[in-house]
């Protein structure tokens, strides 16, 4: 089979592709041209194609290993590649981030120059995050409203609960002077929302931690893991450096990837955790679940989209004061 060159396995934009892999107990390696995955039993052993020109990431959890020969197709197609613990989620810290990207000099140079013209200034850069923090409830809206079984779920965004909630989120958020008054806000918005999910699927005495073993916390852990993954690809693709980021800290490692995954977790992530809790699906069951959302919600496009809008809106203003 006839290797496929580097400009093949790009033809399908990153923003329309389809699949994220989680992987573990399993070897990943090339063979004849493709990228495979090979599970051992004690009578067989069975390869997996992955279709990678159709993938955006994959996650390579308990028991894997990956082969030198595979990671050069992987980079070629422009796939993100993690390690994870069990349950896609990180190994030792619920919010850590680690991906080995690509190395490509020829990603385009528009949405990073215009990132930087804002970026060190403060003002600017609160204008920014408050421009995200817009974009989440947008997307939240769009997508409580259109979904049909979040709403048979009881998750209806016209419930006076979230409306009062949001309405709080933003007065609060216009009236925000710097990034920790926009992080508390944000903060005080994500409790409502953990505490209406928990009633419309009347889950008992729930508390958000990230080291808990009940399923709602783990399926929360599990799907936010998801959302960094698009986020950082999402980032890599548009040639913006995770440590320039809007919300969290300018410090804080991959602090751009959280920043950017925000966008989608409230409105996907964070009711199909309870659903799926609810349900007592097993980790695969929730992990097809959220990908399914992700794909019917085009959440990947959404996030492209919010973050160009950021990205160039210096430009945006200068070329409409431009035109006669």
């Amino acid at each position: 089979m006839k290797d496929l060159s580097p400009s093949d396995l790009k033809s399908i934009l990153h923003s329309k592709r389809a699949n994220i892999f989680y992987l573990e107990y399993c070897r990943v390696m090339q063979k004849d041209g493709r990228v495979l995955y090979l599970t051992e039993s004690s009578k067989e052993n069975l390869y997996f194609n992955i279709p990678i020109a159709n993938t955006t990431v994959i996650l390579l959890g308990n028991g894997t290993s990956i082969t030198q020969a595979a990671m050069r197709m992987l980079a070629q197609a422009g796939v993100l590649v993690g390690f994870s613990g069990g349950g896609a989620t990180p190994l030792y810290m619920g919010c850590e981030i680690e991906w080995m990207t690509p190395q490509s000099e020829y990603r385009p140079t528009e949405y990073l120059h215009g990132w930087m013209q804002f970026w060190f200034d403060d003002e600017k850069r609160l204008a920014a995050a408050k421009v995200f923090q817009q974009a989440r409830i947008n997307f939240l809206q769009k997508v409580w409203q259109k979904d049909r079984d979040l709403k048979n779920e009881g998750f209806d965004f016209n419930n006076e609960r979230i409306q009062n909630a949001l309405t709080t989120f933003h007065s609060r958020t216009d009236a925000a002077n710097k990034q920790s008054e926009l992080l508390l806000t944000e903060a005080q918005l994500t409790k409502a929302l953990y505490k209406f999910a928990a009633n419309s699927t009347n889950t008992e005495n729930f508390t958000r931690q990230h080291q808990s073993t009940d399923l709602a916390n783990d399926f929360l852990n599990h799907g936010n893991y998801l959302a960094y993954g698009l986020a950082a690809s999402c980032l890599w693709v548009l040639g913006i450096p995770h440590g320039f980021a809007v919300m969290h800290g300018k410090t804080r490692r991959g602090a751009l990837v959280f920043d950017v995954a925000d966008l989608i977790k409230d409105a996907l992530v964070l009711p199909w955790a309870f659903i799926c809790a609810k349900e007592n699906a097993t980790e695969q069951e929730f992990r097809q679940q959220i990908l399914q959302a992700f794909t019917d919600h085009k959440a990947l496009d959404f996030m492209f989209d919010a973050v160009k809008q950021v990205a160039l809106q210096e430009y945006t203003a200068e070329e409409t004061e431009a035109q006669p």
